[in-house]
């Protein structure tokens, strides 16, 4: 299901679309999962520049393990890896990045019926998100499994053939005909 989002910035009306599926609008920081505030701006149908007054407003509900400010360089690789934070290039304001305790958080700044509903997907989205990898790491412990079984079985046959080549490797008696300087 694609859900259509109407953007209001301080320019224009812009219309975004976004997968319901809110796992595509995770992204890994500083090796926390988080969503950015451009995002979450748009799903829960508040600008950006609100969404953020309210969070500086209400700075004590957001430790660092809760919300963080990208950096140049995050921001940059942010802009990079997806097309459609293309507009966040030119901005001199860095982007917030909001961890799944902090989503949970934004709640309850944000307080309308919409917010509430959205909120509830996003932390569904997070689950999900963690299950799925889990399931890559249970996938990546079997695949090493039988690579370790696959090498054992590769050695075996390398030592087999080894020891048949070292077999025919030994000197052949000479048979037949002898001379004398031999």
């Amino acid at each position: 299901m694609l859900k259509t989002l109407y953007y209001v910035n301080d320019i224009n009306m812009t219309k975004i679309h976004l997968a319901h599926e809110y796992e595509t609008l995770i992204f890994t920081f500083r090796g926390i999962k988080v969503m950015i505030d451009y995002d979450l701006s748009l799903l829960y149908n508040v600008p950006t520049k609100r969404l953020k007054e309210q969070v500086k407003r209400n700075l004590v509900r957001f430790p660092e393990d809760f919300m963080f400010v990208l950096s140049d360089v995050e921001k940059s690789e942010l802009v990079a890896n997806c097309d459609r934070l293309a507009s966040l290039k030119h901005s001199s304001v860095l982007p917030m990045a909001f961890t799944e305790q902090g989503v949970a958080m934004l709640s309850s700044i944000l307080r309308s019926e919409e917010a509430i509903r959205i909120n509830i997907e996003i932390m569904r989205a997070f689950t999900r998100y963690r299950a799925f990898l889990k399931e890559n790491i249970e996938l990546r412990n079997e695949i090493k499994s039988l690579d370790n079984k696959l090498n054992a079985s590769v050695k075996f046959l390398i030592q087999k053939l080894d020891a048949l080549h070292q077999k025919n490797a030994e000197p052949r008696i000479p048979i037949g005909f002898k001379t004398k300087n031999k």
